[in-house]
Protein backbone atom coordinates (compact mmCIF):
# COMPACT_ATOMS: atom_id res chain seq x y z
CA UNK A 1 0.00 0.00 0.00
CA UNK A 2 2.43 2.35 0.83
CA UNK A 3 4.98 1.34 -2.00
CA UNK A 4 3.37 3.36 -4.22
CA UNK A 5 3.63 6.59 -2.50
CA UNK A 6 6.01 8.95 -3.04
CA UNK A 7 6.94 10.48 0.31
CA UNK A 8 8.43 9.18 3.36
CA UNK A 9 5.51 9.07 6.40
CA UNK A 10 6.85 9.39 10.33
CA UNK A 11 4.74 9.02 13.05
CA UNK A 12 5.88 11.82 15.18
CA UNK A 13 4.93 12.31 19.04
CA UNK A 14 6.45 13.62 22.22
CA UNK A 15 5.08 14.24 26.14
CA UNK A 16 5.33 16.52 28.83
CA UNK A 17 8.45 16.60 31.06
CA UNK A 18 7.87 14.25 33.78
CA UNK A 19 4.05 13.65 31.82
CA UNK A 20 3.18 16.95 33.04
CA UNK A 21 0.33 18.51 30.86
CA UNK A 22 1.52 20.61 28.22
CA UNK A 23 -2.51 22.45 27.92
CA UNK A 24 -4.42 23.57 31.06
CA UNK A 25 -7.14 25.19 29.17
CA UNK A 26 -8.67 25.50 25.78
CA UNK A 27 -6.60 28.83 24.84
CA UNK A 28 -3.68 26.55 24.89
CA UNK A 29 -4.88 23.98 22.81
CA UNK A 30 -5.96 26.33 20.44
CA UNK A 31 -2.72 28.47 20.60
CA UNK A 32 -0.79 24.39 19.99
CA UNK A 33 -3.49 23.97 16.52
CA UNK A 34 -2.39 27.39 15.74
CA UNK A 35 1.21 26.39 15.62
CA UNK A 36 1.02 23.34 13.86
CA UNK A 37 -0.25 25.99 11.01
CA UNK A 38 2.16 28.95 11.49
CA UNK A 39 5.70 27.07 12.07
CA UNK A 40 4.63 24.87 8.90
CA UNK A 41 6.59 27.59 7.17
CA UNK A 42 10.12 27.69 6.56
CA UNK A 43 10.13 32.10 5.92
CA UNK A 44 8.64 31.64 9.52
CA UNK A 45 10.40 32.62 11.98
CA UNK A 46 9.73 32.12 15.75
CA UNK A 47 9.69 35.89 18.09
CA UNK A 48 7.16 36.49 20.48
CA UNK A 49 4.91 34.00 20.40
CA UNK A 50 2.76 34.79 23.88
CA UNK A 51 -0.34 35.37 22.30
CA UNK A 52 -2.62 33.71 19.67
CA UNK A 53 -1.62 35.44 16.03
CA UNK A 54 -4.64 36.86 14.41
CA UNK A 55 -3.75 39.25 11.57
CA UNK A 56 -3.87 37.78 8.64
CA UNK A 57 -1.91 35.12 9.19
CA UNK A 58 -3.57 32.33 7.48
CA UNK A 59 -3.92 34.65 3.47
CA UNK A 60 -0.29 35.11 3.07
CA UNK A 61 1.82 32.93 1.28
CA UNK A 62 3.37 30.27 2.72
CA UNK A 63 6.48 27.40 2.11
CA UNK A 64 5.47 24.43 3.40
CA UNK A 65 7.99 22.40 5.36
CA UNK A 66 5.64 19.24 6.17
CA UNK A 67 2.61 17.54 5.20
CA UNK A 68 0.44 17.11 8.28
CA UNK A 69 -1.56 13.92 7.10
CA UNK A 70 -2.96 13.53 10.78
CA UNK A 71 -2.94 14.33 14.35
CA UNK A 72 -4.37 14.42 17.84
CA UNK A 73 -3.57 16.64 20.83
CA UNK A 74 -3.99 15.28 24.41
CA UNK A 75 -3.47 16.99 27.17
CA UNK A 76 0.36 15.73 28.03
CA UNK A 77 1.31 14.76 25.01
CA UNK A 78 0.59 14.91 20.76
CA UNK A 79 0.40 12.33 17.89
CA UNK A 80 1.28 13.32 14.57
CA UNK A 81 1.73 12.07 11.31
CA UNK A 82 3.58 13.69 8.78
CA UNK A 83 6.08 13.51 5.54
CA UNK A 84 8.47 16.30 4.56
CA UNK A 85 8.23 18.82 1.67
CA UNK A 86 10.03 17.58 -0.77
CA UNK A 87 10.59 14.65 1.01
CA UNK A 88 13.79 16.20 3.13
CA UNK A 89 14.28 15.09 6.59
CA UNK A 90 15.70 18.65 7.33
CA UNK A 91 12.45 20.03 7.04
CA UNK A 92 10.83 17.92 9.59
CA UNK A 93 13.52 18.67 11.91
CA UNK A 94 12.81 22.10 11.26
CA UNK A 95 9.29 21.79 11.60
CA UNK A 96 9.64 19.95 14.80
CA UNK A 97 12.03 22.61 16.53
CA UNK A 98 9.86 25.59 15.76
CA UNK A 99 7.04 23.57 16.77
CA UNK A 100 7.92 22.63 20.27
CA UNK A 101 10.26 25.85 20.92
CA UNK A 102 7.00 28.16 19.62
CA UNK A 103 4.83 26.67 22.05
CA UNK A 104 7.49 25.71 25.28
CA UNK A 105 7.82 29.84 24.44
CA UNK A 106 4.10 30.63 24.62
CA UNK A 107 3.35 27.98 27.79
CA UNK A 108 6.58 29.31 29.75
CA UNK A 109 5.59 32.83 29.20
CA UNK A 110 2.13 32.55 30.21
CA UNK A 111 2.27 30.21 33.56
CA UNK A 112 5.57 31.99 34.58
CA UNK A 113 7.91 29.28 34.13
CA UNK A 114 11.08 28.36 32.74
CA UNK A 115 12.95 25.68 31.76
CA UNK A 116 12.07 22.11 29.57
CA UNK A 117 8.28 21.75 29.24
CA UNK A 118 9.05 18.16 26.51
CA UNK A 119 10.26 15.24 27.43
CA UNK A 120 13.54 15.36 25.42
CA UNK A 121 13.71 15.36 21.77
CA UNK A 122 10.58 14.48 19.66
CA UNK A 123 9.98 10.89 19.21
CA UNK A 124 10.19 9.42 15.47
CA UNK A 125 9.30 6.32 13.35
CA UNK A 126 9.13 5.93 10.06
CA UNK A 127 6.21 3.90 8.88
CA UNK A 128 7.85 1.32 6.53
CA UNK A 129 5.43 -1.57 6.58
CA UNK A 130 1.50 -1.80 5.07
CA UNK A 131 0.25 -2.70 8.52
CA UNK A 132 1.52 0.09 9.86
CA UNK A 133 0.61 2.61 7.84
CA UNK A 134 -3.00 1.57 7.60
CA UNK A 135 -3.44 1.39 11.59
CA UNK A 136 -1.52 4.67 12.63
CA UNK A 137 -4.13 7.43 11.45
CA UNK A 138 -6.61 5.56 13.53
CA UNK A 139 -4.40 4.87 16.05
CA UNK A 140 -3.56 8.77 16.28
CA UNK A 141 -7.28 9.45 16.17
CA UNK A 142 -8.26 6.83 19.12
CA UNK A 143 -5.95 8.71 21.65
CA UNK A 144 -8.70 10.89 22.35
CA UNK A 145 -10.53 8.10 24.07
CA UNK A 146 -7.81 7.34 26.75
CA UNK A 147 -9.63 10.00 29.07
CA UNK A 148 -13.21 8.07 28.86
CA UNK A 149 -12.29 5.10 27.26
CA UNK A 150 -8.96 4.11 28.51
CA UNK A 151 -10.37 0.09 28.02
CA UNK A 152 -10.18 0.20 23.98
CA UNK A 153 -6.39 -0.84 24.23
CA UNK A 154 -7.42 -3.88 25.76
CA UNK A 155 -10.80 -4.39 23.08
CA UNK A 156 -13.04 -4.17 26.34
CA UNK A 157 -15.15 -1.03 24.76
CA UNK A 158 -18.55 -2.21 25.87
CA UNK A 159 -20.83 0.88 24.20
CA UNK A 160 -19.20 1.56 21.08
CA UNK A 161 -21.95 4.16 20.05
CA UNK A 162 -20.59 6.19 23.09
CA UNK A 163 -16.99 5.83 22.13
CA UNK A 164 -17.18 7.11 18.38
CA UNK A 165 -19.82 10.07 19.63
CA UNK A 166 -16.71 10.75 22.37
CA UNK A 167 -14.37 10.53 18.97
CA UNK A 168 -16.47 12.98 16.93
CA UNK A 169 -17.25 15.26 19.81
CA UNK A 170 -13.35 15.64 19.92
CA UNK A 171 -12.19 19.22 18.32
CA UNK A 172 -8.34 18.82 19.39
CA UNK A 173 -7.90 16.25 16.45
CA UNK A 174 -8.19 15.51 12.46
CA UNK A 175 -10.51 12.60 13.13
CA UNK A 176 -13.55 14.96 11.81
CA UNK A 177 -11.72 16.13 8.74
CA UNK A 178 -11.36 12.54 7.55
CA UNK A 179 -15.39 12.26 7.90
CA UNK A 180 -15.85 14.53 5.45
CA UNK A 181 -16.19 18.17 7.26
CA UNK A 182 -13.73 21.33 6.84
CA UNK A 183 -12.54 20.56 10.61
CA UNK A 184 -8.66 21.81 10.76
CA UNK A 185 -8.02 22.13 6.53
CA UNK A 186 -6.04 24.44 6.59
CA UNK A 187 -3.30 22.33 8.87
CA UNK A 188 -3.91 19.12 7.42
CA UNK A 189 -3.39 17.31 3.74
CA UNK A 190 -5.60 14.21 3.09
CA UNK A 191 -5.04 13.81 -0.16
CA UNK A 192 -2.78 11.16 -0.19
CA UNK A 193 -4.66 9.39 3.18
CA UNK A 194 -8.33 9.89 2.21
CA UNK A 195 -8.55 7.61 -0.37
CA UNK A 196 -6.46 4.80 1.15
CA UNK A 197 -8.49 5.05 4.50
CA UNK A 198 -11.51 4.82 2.51
CA UNK A 199 -15.48 6.15 3.18
CA UNK A 200 -16.37 7.72 6.20
CA UNK A 201 -19.19 4.80 7.00
CA UNK A 202 -15.52 2.43 5.96
CA UNK A 203 -13.04 4.17 8.22
CA UNK A 204 -15.80 3.95 11.38
CA UNK A 205 -16.17 0.07 11.10
CA UNK A 206 -12.45 0.04 11.16
CA UNK A 207 -12.54 2.13 13.94
CA UNK A 208 -15.53 -0.27 16.00
CA UNK A 209 -12.79 -3.48 14.60
CA UNK A 210 -10.32 -2.09 16.62
CA UNK A 211 -11.65 -0.75 19.76
CA UNK A 212 -13.18 -4.37 19.94
CA UNK A 213 -9.95 -6.63 18.66
CA UNK A 214 -6.88 -4.27 19.18
CA UNK A 215 -4.70 -7.16 19.00
CA UNK A 216 -5.94 -8.33 16.07
CA UNK A 217 -6.27 -5.08 14.27
CA UNK A 218 -1.95 -3.73 14.39
CA UNK A 219 0.85 -4.50 16.07
CA UNK A 220 0.77 -4.77 19.25
CA UNK A 221 3.75 -2.18 20.61
CA UNK A 222 1.74 1.01 19.35
CA UNK A 223 -1.05 0.15 21.56
CA UNK A 224 1.49 0.71 24.42
CA UNK A 225 2.97 4.64 22.74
Amino acid sequence: MILYLYMDFYHVYNRGVDKRLVVMDDFDRLRFMQGLYLYNDANHIVRNVGRLVIQNTFDRPRKQLVHIHAFCLMDNHYHLLVSSADNDPANLSAFMRKLNMGYTKYFNEKYERSGALWQGKYKSVLIDRDAHFMFIPHYIHLNALDSSFPEWRDGKVQDVTAALAVLQAYKWSSYRSYLGDNHYRSITNRRELAGILGTPQQQIAEIKRIITQPKEAADSELLEL
